[in-house]
């Protein structure tokens, strides 16, 4: 049983893995990337830090799915973030679900 236990947990584990490369590369294939890094501001914030402002929120994940399809001005300062209207919303739900789950 400690076994099958140990096997499901790696195969899972492998999984989560290249989900997450997988939104990572959505991320890049949406040009998230042009203006936000994981780990560093660029000219957005970046998203272990948009993770950390939301962290908590029940409508985190609505809220910034709209906002990446729909753009946004004043959360993060001066600079605008752009209207995305080529992300469909299924596309946005699994973005932000990968940039909420940034440490």
């Amino acid at each position: 049983m400690k076994r099958s236990l140990m096997v499901g947990f790696l195969v899972t584990a492998a999984l989560s893995s290249q989900a997450a490369f997988a939104n990572a590369d959505l991320a890049k294939a949406k040009n998230c990337m042009a203006c936000h890094a994981v780990a560093n501001k660029l000219v957005g914030p970046a998203f272990k830090d948009v993770a950390a402002k939301y962290a908590g929120q029940k409508d985190a994940e609505a809220k910034l799915a709209q906002k990446i399809i729909k753009g946004g001005q004043g959360a993060w300062g001066a600079v605008p973030m752009p209207a995305n209207p080529q992300v469909s919303e299924a596309d946005a739900k699994v973005l932000v679900k990968w940039i909420l789950a940034q440490k």
